[in-house]
């Protein structure tokens, strides 16, 4: 680019004659006059009286007065806040769904409300998540002022509550929406009912996107062959992909020794051996995270994040948990995953252990072998405490009678497989031995139902979630929040098997906890690999 031409002409420069009327003091015999005080009105720029200066000086003074540029005011964006038209399940599966929309407007349809309303009764979640509904709902249309028809069609403001951050309104269907559906949709089912009103929304606003948020499938299907715009309630996800998931375990790279041995510190503590890291490595490494090192022709380094502090990294060496001689209850560790598994299972300080993977990889036999030795052997806990979420893979089977453990036991074949494993260690002491050995670990665990969990608290209990991929985010809380002091709580499950329906994996209750509690100082997260039940059950998991 070429420079600019330099000046013909010097500029002019102000004598100091020019401001010596301005800069000569003046005697003050009298005291100042009290200023008063205008109205800002009064205060336009050619009102405004300057001190009395040269001429020469004024003329450059006041173009620099005159032609100040004012601050160019923020720039607004140029697209229209969006229109969602929200489906009854996605109120029913989150119930502050309301309030998750950032600037744009939510529509209920009448029939979103008929539906809500039939589903209002009993005890179960999505009753409970209805009437939770139901609540807010009522709190937003007390807001009104004068509770008439005109101000409700103006829309409702989402942040009354106390959302700030939902700065859109509610719209509520207040007259008769009539459009032209296909005739061969059936003009009496809800869901087609929806997408008539769907349908109108979009040709009132032309200039406006309505969309269609449902966790229907078949009705986000049909709604875009009728050329509607229909998206998934996707803030419940964790995560968009599974395969982002944490997996709780790295893998050092080869030069690992190279780049951070120069400024290692090592010391033996605890019959353990620690190693105090400084490089590239540790902004990415998390507390509690495990990492190994498995180079040919060198040591094998097994270890545990430990400790973060500013630039630098303390790194424990597990317990190795594969040798017949540190055996879990008769267990020992048969690959890397689950050794890391038992070195948190089997940890005081690690009030919460995560553990996914495929079926067949030791999650429950690892979590019950290591809560019974923790409960008999060391007495560190009281009772161990089983529960799943009784959801059936096919048919159900219906009402089941007993108490609440008898109607619990069919749920439960799970545990009694891993406990007939458990008690086959005691071979030397005969069936009468094998008999006792079982009726002391029955004695000791407990199967308790999630129907009843609201309202308790476990005191120094080793609480086994098993199948926890089936739980939403909020049982999911619900469940974590149960927990006293000392008590451990174990989460297993398998993301590929989830039978709850408007369930993924990216918004299962597992994937909510192992994505919140990950780099915290009292959580450990493993994703078992390697399945260890049969030759069978492996080649099953790969190929079907």
């Amino acid at each position: 680019m070429p420079l600019p031409k330099a000046p013909a002409k010097k500029a002019d420069r102000v004598e100091t004659s020019a401001l010596s009327q301005t800069l000569k003091p003046s005697k003050r015999s009298n005291p100042a006059p009290t200023a008063k005080v205008l109205p800002l009105k009064t205060l336009s720029a050619p009102e405004v009286q300057m001190p009395a200066v040269s001429s020469s000086l004024a003329e450059r003074v006041q173009p620099v007065l005159t032609n100040k540029p004012r601050a160019k005011p923020r720039a607004r964006s140029a697209e229209k806040p969006k229109l969602f038209v929200l489906d009854t399940n996605v109120l029913m599966h989150d119930p502050m769904s309301l309030f998750r929309f950032d600037e744009h407007d939510v529509f209920l349809p009448m029939m979103t409300l008929e539906e809500l309303d039939g589903h209002k009764k009993g005890m179960s979640e999505v009753a409970r998540n209805v009437r939770q509904v139901s609540r807010e709902l009522d709190v937003l249309a007390a807001s009104m002022e004068s509770q008439t028809l005109e101000e409700m069609s103006k829309g409702l403001p989402l942040d009354h509550t106390g959302h700030k951050e939902a700065t859109g309104r509610l719209y509520f269907q207040t007259q008769v929406l009539s459009t032209q559906l296909p005739a061969a949709l059936p003009q009496g089912k809800a869901d087609n009912q929806i997408l008539a009103v769907v349908q109108a929304l979009k040709e009132m606003h032309a200039g406006r996107d309505v969309v269609l948020v449902s966790k229907d499938i078949n009705m986000r299907i049909k709604a875009r062959a009728l050329g509607l715009a229909a998206e998934d309630y996707r803030n419940d996800k964790a995560l968009e992909d599974s395969d982002l998931l944490y997996s709780g375990v790295q893998q050092l790279p080869p030069d690992f020794w190279e780049r951070h041995g120069k400024t290692m510190e090592s010391w033996s503590a605890g019959g353990l051996t620690h190693y105090r890291i400084s490089g590239p490595l540790v902004p990415s490494l998390l507390v509690n995270e495990m990492v190994y090192s498995e180079a040919p022709g060198e040591a094998p380094l097994h270890a545990r994040v430990a400790e973060i502090t500013g630039k630098s990294a303390v790194l424990r060496c597990l317990r190795d948990y594969t040798n017949p001689k540190h055996g879990v209850w008769g267990i020992t560790a048969r690959n890397r995953e689950q050794n890391f598994a038992l070195n948190l299972l089997m940890d005081p300080e690690v009030d919460l252990v995560t553990l996914t993977g495929s079926a067949g990889t030791g999650k429950t036999l690892l979590a019950l072998a290591a809560g019974l030795s923790q409960v008999l052997d060391d007495r560190r806990y009281s009772e161990i405490i089983v529960t799943r979420v009784t959801v059936p893979v096919g048919e159900d089977i219906g009402f089941l009678p007993g108490t609440e453990e008898e109607k619990m036991g069919p749920w439960m074949g799970a545990l009694d497989d891993n406990l007939e494993v458990l008690t086959k260690g005691e071979g030397a002491s005969g069936e009468w031995g094998r008999a006792a050995t079982q009726d002391l670990m029955r004695s000791k665990v407990r199967i308790k139902s999630l129907n009843f969990m609201r309202g308790r608290t476990f005191l120094n209990k080793y609480v086994i979630i098993d199948e926890a991929q089936n739980l939403t985010p909020k049982q999911m809380k619900t469940l974590l929040t149960r927990a006293g002091p000392g008590t451990k709580m174990v989460c297993l499950g398998n993301l590929a098997q989830i039978d709850t329906p408007y369930l993924t994996e990216g918004s299962s209750g597992l994937t909510f906890c192992v994505d919140r509690f990950k780099g915290w100082a009292h959580n450990g997260h493993i994703m078992l690999a390697r399945g260890e039940r049969s030759r069978l059950a492996d080649f099953a998991s790969e190929v079907l």
